[in-house]
């Protein structure tokens, strides 16, 4: 008798699969998909090889609910995520992306936290054409899934932002033709986030990234050169990235992202756990440090880095870009278009490049929280164009709520998610608009449908994580409550405070600890300061309106899908 067959781990199944094909070597597969149907899709491009062209599999619109293992059914249509490197869009792209979103897309699109823009409903027979109409017009879908470098996040405002230390939106360029579609970096052990900026407000998280390069000026030299940190992300392990002691020259940015992607690439510890496989696992599971980091870097990259300088992170700076701006081009200045939840329409994408080409110069920027910005605007058309924004269902000026709330794809279209978010959200933000029309501070209030933070709860004012609970008998929507995340100098992940309610009394749990809040703001502090005040017993008790005994967090549900995003 023969040894008996060891059954491949699901981890293991994966790890084979990569290294048996690299998907970007064939877009003639995918197109002949489309032409013999949805039916002659094997599993390993469903479940595996297209994600690679940003492409995976939508849900049904029940959720992890619908499913087995923490994973709900597939619907036949597919999402697909659009790359826009560091946010940079024209509006010439903004039309095409309309186009194909009224084509193929059911008329509606979402920004996401990392400057993409995801369509949903795409069949299989439509899904060549609209990736050749996006190739056509400058833009792809490559790598914004999968275990591959994906969108290189930057300042929305490099180049114009009055108050920067340096535009490095060209390294952002660099970087993301140095990684993506290179066969060398088709296949690391996950997914893989970068962020490079020259701001000094940090807009894009660099803290939350596998790699956060911020621009700093030496103090010696007075040479401009990047800080850089490793091993940020969030999901159901969030953990903040570690600054190693490095200044890294303008010129040495490139090979010390090519050094850190290699040494992710090889290490095959991060290999074995599919929940355990991002960068932050090697600090988290392995022991590294940011000395052991840094040492592995310069061996992999053949030179040592000069010894990091004193920097300073911004404090409590608030990051949309919302509203108008001046910019460093004299008599200019930029608006910033707040999306409600990200969700967009193919009429308001083409509306919004209309108004860029007759206003400005036709460039466009997506940020990280979910909204669009126009450039190169003259100052004294602002009030014009801020009516013609309202005429076409969006706003210039907007309620903290409005501007403040990010949400997830949710169960609409994640197999994932355990709760609604994008309506959910709306709901919420006008809800608080009634229930509190003064109010005037800056806020975060961040949906998740579900663990893994899509949806970044964990670095919100409030963060709120999908569930379910049994109210009456029947399952319904329920939210979890995080409190006082930050960001920059004051970093710090959210807090579970033990609260747990079902959606429909979201509203006035915030309602009441906001109102807490004004109501001790004698002082002038901001909310983050609030919570770090407040044991999580009274800040549960803010939230349900009684002394209440805390509830824990669901565990883990284990590794999220490949593709999973906001």
């Amino acid at each position: 008798m023969g040894e008996p067959q060891v059954k491949e781990t699901k981890t293991q199944g994966l790890e084979r699969l990569k290294r048996e094909k690299n998907p970007w070597e064939c877009f003639d597969e995918i197109q002949r998909f489309a032409r013999e149907g949805f039916q002659s899709i094997p599993p390993e491009w469903l479940g595996t090889y297209f994600r690679w062209w940003g492409v995976y599999t939508q849900g049904d619109g029940i959720g992890a609910v619908g499913g087995k293992g923490g994973e709900g059914k597939a619907a036949p249509y597919f999402m697909v995520r659009i790359r826009i490197p560091n946010g940079f869009l024209m509006s010439h792209q903004l039309r095409t992306i309309a186009e194909c979103t009224e084509k193929h897309a059911r008329g509606v699109a979402d920004l996401s936290v990392r400057q993409n823009i995801q369509l949903h409903w795409v069949t299989i027979e439509d899904l060549p054409n609209l990736l050749q109409s996006l190739w056509r017009c400058g833009i792809t879908t490559m790598g914004t899934c999968g275990d591959v470098a994906r969108n290189i996040t930057g300042c929305p405002v490099a180049g114009v932002d009055a108050d920067e230390i340096v535009d490095a939106s060209p390294l952002v360029h660099a970087a993301t033709r140095m990684l993506n579609g290179n066969p060398d970096f088709y296949n690391v052990p996950r997914k893989y986030k970068i962020c490079i900026t020259g701001c000094r407000a940090w807009c894009a998280y660099p803290e939350i990234n596998d790699i956060g390069m911020t621009a700093i000026r030496h103090p010696e030299t007075r040479e401009i050169g990047f800080s850089v940190r490793v091993g940020g992300g969030l999901s159901t392990h969030p953990h903040l990235a570690v600054r190693l002691n490095a200044f890294v020259q303008w010129n040495q940015v490139l090979p010390v992202v090519k050094g850190i992607t290699e040494i992710f690439r090889d290490s095959d510890c991060l290999r074995q756990d599919r929940e355990k496989a991002r960068l932050k696992f090697l600090f988290l599971t392995h022991g590294w440090t940011a000395e052991r980091f840094l040492e592995a870097l310069e061996r992999r990259i053949g030179f040592e880095l000069d010894p990091g300088v004193f920097e300073e992170p911004p404090d409590d700076v608030y990051r949309d870009h919302v509203g108008i701006h001046p910019q460093k081009q004299d008599g200019y200045c930029y608006a910033g278009i707040p999306i409600l939840r990200g969700r967009i329409t193919a009429g308001q994408m083409r509306a919004t490049a209309d108004l860029a080409d007759r206003y400005g110069t036709g460039e466009l920027r997506v940020t990280v929280m979910q909204n669009l910005l126009m450039l190169n605007l003259r100052r004294q058309h602002a009030d014009a164009l801020a009516k013609e924004i309202e005429h076409v269902g969006m706003r210039l000026h907007a309620s903290p709520f409005w501007r403040g709330t990010v949400a997830c794809t949710g169960t609409e279209f994640c197999k994932l998610a355990l709760t609604e978010t994008k309506g959910f959200a709306q709901w919420l933000v006008e809800q608080l608009e009634e229930r509190m029309p003064g109010f005037d501070q800056h806020l975060k209030v961040h949906v998740t449908g579900c663990p893994n933070s899509c949806g970044q709860h964990w670095i919100a004012d409030i963060g709120i994580e999908g569930k379910k609970i049994k109210v009456g008998g029947t399952m319904v929507d329920a939210y979890y409550f995080c409190v006082g995340g930050a960001v920059g100098k004051h970093q710090s992940k959210a807090r579970p405070v033990g609260y747990r309610c079902a959606a429909t009394e979201v509203p006035g749990a915030i309602q009441r600890l906001l109102a807490a809040y004004l109501d001790g703001r004698s002082d002038g502090g901001n909310f983050r300061q609030f919570v770090a005040k407040h044991s999580d017993a009274e800040l549960r008790a803010l939230l349900a309106g009684q002394q209440v005994a805390p509830v824990a967090r669901d565990p883990s549900p284990g590794s999220p899908p490949r593709g999973v995003d906001a």
